[in-house]
């Protein structure tokens, strides 16, 4: 690609800091072609309707792509692995012999972190929060399963109660001579957010790959005119924005909450990467501009698809992973990715991309979690 001069600084920056390399490559992208007509066809129409029509019906929306991060390494893959990329190497930096975390009774975070301390042979607690009250389950399959098949120790959590337990159980492990090593839920501080200012190169880097076989290298800015992710703790959606504008771009990016209200997550980010960019990218055109910050503006944020809460069913989060399955054969969880698809779909439907237009979703990972969930009836069973 042209040298840009702000994504080379990046790229030196992200580069200067040391990871355990856990991510090797570039996750691929892909384009959704039977998603793409599926989800333009004209709202209204029942859903049985629109799948006998979808071979018949020429896409009238955008053409949406996928980007596959949950092919990434450790057990059952997805987003946190970008994240404790940087975060075990720290540990280990540090002689950690011991890492603590938190997340909910199925986190994917929880496991992949487990994943990372099972793998550096690294004793690994986990505070599991019921956020729906009598959720956790030792006997439970999905994540829950993985965890005690990788060797962590869990403990449960009421709603709200990780932060006094927590520093209970550090303090225990330090006074019984052990060396703790804190990660916070999701991986989502300045550091783990790096993992995304790096997916955001990628990113880069494959649109003009892309740009160049549609004859597009001249024109500004990315392959993709959105970005589509799940916001829940943060880390992926404030490095990608992040990283996005630290290199030039400013193509919007779009988090579907999981959890918090639009203003409440809105913040959250918002302060996310205010603390990544001071710490990391002030010097960056962009943000230079600025003030050395990021515009409050750029964070946004649409909380319509969380349903009655974190983790509890919705129809359009079970219709959206159905469609995914069915249509590009890929699996989502019904916690982030399902509830993230099911905005994407309806950002469609709702006619707020053109047809000329092209999409990218973040696929996180969290298919182990589905298994557990099992948000789809098994209605395809003959006899």
């Amino acid at each position: 690609m042209e040298k840009n001069t702000n994504f080379v600084h990046v790229k030196e920056v992200i580069n200067s800091i040391p990871r355990r390399e856990y991510v090797q490559q570039p996750t691929p992208i892909e384009y959704m072609p039977r998603l793409t007509k599926f989800a333009s066809i004209s709202r209204g129409t029942k859903e049985e309707e629109k799948k006998e029509e979808e071979a018949e019906v020429e896409s009238n929306g955008p053409q949406l792509y996928v980007k596959r991060d949950d092919k990434l390494a450790l057990a059952g893959g997805g987003s946190k692995t970008r994240k404790l990329d940087y975060l075990i190497q720290e540990a280990l930096d540090q002689n950690a012999n011991v890492i603590v975390t938190c997340g909910a009774v199925q986190s994917n975070h929880c496991r992949l972190t487990a994943s990372a301390a099972a793998r550096e042979g690294i004793e690994c607690y986990l505070l599991l929060e019921e956020r729906v009250p009598g959720s956790y389950n030792p006997n439970a399959g999905g994540n829950n399963y993985i965890f005690s098949l990788l060797g962590a120790k869990q403990i449960a959590v009421p709603a709200g109660g990780i932060g006094p337990v927590q520093d209970d159980l550090v303090a225990k492990l330090k006074n019984e001579g052990n060396n703790v090593y804190v990660i916070p839920g999701g991986g989502s501080n300045k550091l783990g957010a790096l993992g995304y200012v790096r997916c955001a190169t990628e990113i880069i880097e494959e649109s003009e790959m892309l740009k160049a076989e549609a004859g597009e290298s001249a024109k500004p800015g990315l392959f993709w005119d959105y970005i589509v992710t799940c916001s829940g703790s943060g880390g992926t959606h404030t490095g990608i924005l992040t990283g996005l504008r630290a290199c030039g771009y400013t193509t919007p990016v779009l988090g579907v909450s999981v959890r918090f209200d639009a203003k409440t997550q809105r913040d959250r980010i918002y302060e996310q990467c205010q603390n990544c960019v001071k710490s990391f990218f002030s010097s960056c055109e962009y943000y230079a501009k600025n003030g050395g910050e990021m515009p409050k503006d750029d964070v946004v944020v649409y909380d319509n698809y969380v349903g009655e809460g974190y983790s509890l069913y919705t129809h359009e989060m079970a219709s959206a992973i159905e469609n995914f399955a069915r249509m590009e054969s890929i699996i989502l969880d019904p916690v982030y990715t399902g509830k993230a698809a099911a905005g994407l779909l309806d950002m469609v439907r709702r006619d707020m991309f053109t047809k000329d237009q092209r999409v990218l979703f973040i696929h996180t990972g969290g298919e182990p979690s589905i298994y557990h969930y099992q948000p789809l009836p098994s209605n395809n069973i003959i006899g």
